[in-house]
């Protein structure tokens, strides 16, 4: 179940100085660390479906085989499938390397959109709160803005060197502020995107089955499952483009549409 959004602000010597809940959770204690228990589940199930589904994608292949069939195929396409998202928003020159992590990026999310939706986690009692999709959680989808930002600063600073920060005041040294700020606040916007659509789809479904269990939320369901692949293209495609803007210099022709 659901409980209202709460928030709280401290200041003094705490050094929590905002917090933001939605739901209740089942928290793990590691040391000095609290993390969410349930998100931590539902994270592994999906690292593991998706090793799972390369290693028997990858047994199934034959050294003499030209053409690939069945689960093999579906793989191959899965794989090129990435590599086009990350050829058109990095450019030809570089995209091979990215390929990892903007698929990595893919496949985590459809995944655990996909179990989101398809699994009945709910049947599965905690001591508090509930199993549900790892991207419903805030902690999660800010996490992978992070490893989103760093990326784009990553490849901007090993493509171009110092020379990267000179964006910032090529227009305008005053605007160096807002570019800052921009850098931060692209990946953060994909994040909240993210949450705010797979939560509300586990809302909408949830209230929809307390209300007319029977098959009006059929209907949510498949458009929820829709919804989610498109969430998966959108944050992967647009952290392709953020990684293909920081390489992308004056007289550079490494990004290309």
């Amino acid at each position: 179940m659901i409980d209202p959004i709460t928030f709280s602000y401290s200041i003094g010597s705490q050094a929590s100085f905002a917090a933001l809940e939605v739901g209740k959770h089942f928290y793990w204690e590691f040391g000095n660390f609290t993390v969410h228990g349930q998100v931590l589940i539902v994270s592994w199930v999906v690292m593991g479906a998706v090793l799972v589904a390369g290693l028997i994608g990858a047994s199934t292949a034959k050294a003499d085989q030209r053409v690939p069939a069945g689960f093999q195929n579906f793989m191959e396409y899965a794989l090129e499938y990435v590599q086009s998202i990350a050829k058109d928003q990095i450019g030809e020159k570089h995209y091979r390397e990215w390929v990892p992590f903007v698929g990595s990026l893919f496949l985590f999310i459809f995944v655990s959109n996909w179990l989101g939706a398809l699994v009945p986690w709910k049947l599965i009692e905690l001591p508090e709160g509930e199993l549900a999709a790892p991207t419903s959680d805030i902690n999660t989808t800010i996490a992978l803005a992070l490893l989103v930002s760093l990326a784009y600063f990553y490849a901007g600073l090993s493509k171009r060197g110092l020379e990267y920060f000179t964006r910032y005041i090529q227009a305008s040294p005053f605007l160096l502020p807002l570019w800052v700020l921009e850098d931060f606040t692209k990946p953060l916007s994909l994040s909240f995107r993210l949450f705010g659509n797979i939560l509300a789809d586990e809302l909408v479904v949830g209230v929809m089955v307390l209300l007319v269990p029977l098959f009006v939320p059929l209907p949510l369901m498949i458009l929820g499952l829709f919804t989610s692949a498109i969430q998966a293209l959108i944050f992967s495609t647009l952290a392709a483009s953020y990684i293909g803007e920081a390489m992308e210099g004056h007289g550079d022709e490494g990004h290309e549409h």
